[in-house]
């Protein structure tokens, strides 16, 4: 039997906050939070008709706190001063809040378009809830007012958006004395999908198959955190093995990618072999997973108030993989070539990681110890969380290879357990039903980072919003500068070893 206690913890040891402040106080209390250690982890707008009500939700650990400042705007006239001066997280968020919803952001020091298209009609806002059917001019769109970098010797190397393979659109813009950089820009939002949209109106159960392709490599980590925040906004608490067996798919869904990752990274220094190792033991895992839930990536199993399973975990043969893994990285950093291309490369510095919000194994491998699991657990798990320091390329790739022998370690434990209750097999329904709150907030720590999702019921019971932060958000800007002084030859190498969504920051 086992020696922890894993029983859930969302709804039981969450403490939660709430305060609707005046637009002139808001910077005060925004303020108040980071000087108390909180984490900005969600902006959202949402249109009430008469008002735009903006949501800054912001968590801290030890014990798990969630905060949530409001501020309501006329709809008619919705202006805010900016809090870049405070946050980096929140200026972007506020730029966000002027290309969906209008909003206006007085004295934003960056207040060019983020998310929004050139060729948007300038007075129309796509989530408002008059917006209507889209209103675009190809003839007008002005072009991205990128700011030139000028100087002796420096010239530009534009690279997509369009890319070979199926690598999603995005461009990137070098600015490069010979063959280092002096300066990367990156342009996203090349498909945005309208995907929050999507959402108003759903039944929350209709609401779950979306939230799994959100980021198609992250199913679980996203489907989980709508599922948790439309648990908190039903009232719903499900039982221990419910909430173990759901993170005992969160962990099988990094072990997957992480592998996946480690052979990408090898491959982009031409050990080519090594990444074909990589991926069978990739699809030894993926075959793994359609055994458990029917399903390759995982899906279908996550359901609100339960968990829907057809298999028990393969311990022996987990074991197994982990331990070829782990040869197998040992193996990859012990060639002399890939070593030396991976040491002091594409280093992102821990000041910069922190002033950005930097989140999961970007963050952890410049020693910054934010995880979810750890801070904002939804199930007690015996779990510290991996570091590195040195914010390189290698760090990246050492961060990888400790999380996958650590969720394997966890993966062990949950086998025994469920098997020992007789589960999973079968469909795992909730334990209580409270009074519904109509909203909810979820956090999963994915294998990218923090995942948070925010949503809204109104009162027939349907999703009227919902809001969603993949951690590459966040994580974005830092690539940018962790390429400042690294060869262009290695963008690929580096890109990889960040390894973040397009889809998931596309919404």
């Amino acid at each position: 039997m086992t020696e922890w206690d894993y029983s859930p913890t969302v709804g039981i040891n969450v403490k939660r906050e709430s305060v609707t402040v005046e637009p002139e106080g808001l910077p005060r209390a925004v303020s108040q939070q980071l000087e108390k250690g909180a984490r900005l982890a969600l902006a959202s707008a949402i249109d009430d008709a008469d008002q735009i009500r903006l949501v800054y939700a912001f968590v801290s650990p030890n014990p798990d706190l969630r905060t949530e400042i409001s501020v309501n705007l006329p709809s008619n006239d919705p202006v805010i001063t900016s809090l870049a001066p405070l946050s980096f997280p929140a200026s972007r968020f506020e730029r966000e809040f002027h290309d969906l919803f209008g909003v206006k952001i007085a004295n934003h020091p960056m207040p060019r378009r983020l998310v929004r298209h050139g060729h948007w009609l300038p007075t129309w806002y796509p989530m408002r809830h008059n917006a209507g059917v889209a209103k675009f001019s190809l003839e007008d769109d002005p072009g991205y007012p990128f700011v030139p970098v000028k100087g002796t010797g420096i010239y530009e190397i534009p690279v997509g958006p369009i890319h070979a393979g199926l690598i999603e659109p995005g461009h990137f813009r070098f600015y490069a004395v010979g063959e280092t950089v002096v300066k990367l820009k990156i342009r996203l939002w090349f498909l945005h999908k309208g995907l929050e949209k999507l959402f108003e109106g759903m039944e929350p159960t209709a609401g779950v198959a979306l939230s799994e392709k959100i980021s198609g490599d992250s199913s679980i980590g996203h489907s989980l955190a709508y599922v948790l925040a439309v648990e908190e906004a039903l009232g719903v608490t499900v039982n221990p093995d419910v909430a173990l067996a759901r993170a005992m798919l969160l962990e099988l869904e990094r072990l997957y990618n992480h592998v996946a990752d480690v052979g990408a990274m090898a491959n982009d220094v031409g050990y080519s072999v090594a990444n074909s190792h990589a991926l069978a033991l990739r699809e030894e895992l993926l075959r793994i997973n359609r055994g458990i839930t029917g399903n390759r990536l995982l899906r279908g199993a996550i359901k609100i108030g339960g968990i829907s399973l057809i298999g028990d975990l393969k311990l022996d043969q987990l074991r197994n993989i982990a331990e070829s893994f782990q040869e197998l990285a040992e193996i990859i950093v012990g060639n002399p070539m890939v070593h030396e291309r991976f040491s002091h490369t594409a280093t992102l510095l821990r000041a910069d990681a922190l002033l950005l919000g930097a989140l999961g194994p970007v963050a952890r491998s410049v020693g910054i110890a934010t995880d979810a699991r750890i801070a904002h657990p939804f199930v007690g798990l015996p779990i510290e969380a991996a570091l590195e320091a040195s914010g390189d390329v290698m760090a990246r790739f050492s961060l990888r290879v400790k999380e996958f022998q650590a969720s394997a370690k966890l993966l062990g434990e949950f086998g025994s357990i469920l098997s020992e209750r007789a589960l999973p097999n079968g469909t795992l329904v909730a334990a209580r039903q409270d009074s519904p709150r109509r909203q909810g907030f979820g956090l999963v720590e994915g294998w990218r980072g923090t995942i948070a999702n925010r949503v809204e019921l109104d009162d027939s019971g349907h999703l009227s919003r919902v809001k969603v932060v993949d951690p590459s958000w966040f994580n974005w800007p830092a690539l940018p500068l962790a390429m400042a002084e690294t060869i262009v030859p290695d963008f690929p190498l580096a890109n990889k070893s960040f390894n973040l969504s397009y889809s998931g920051n596309d919404l």
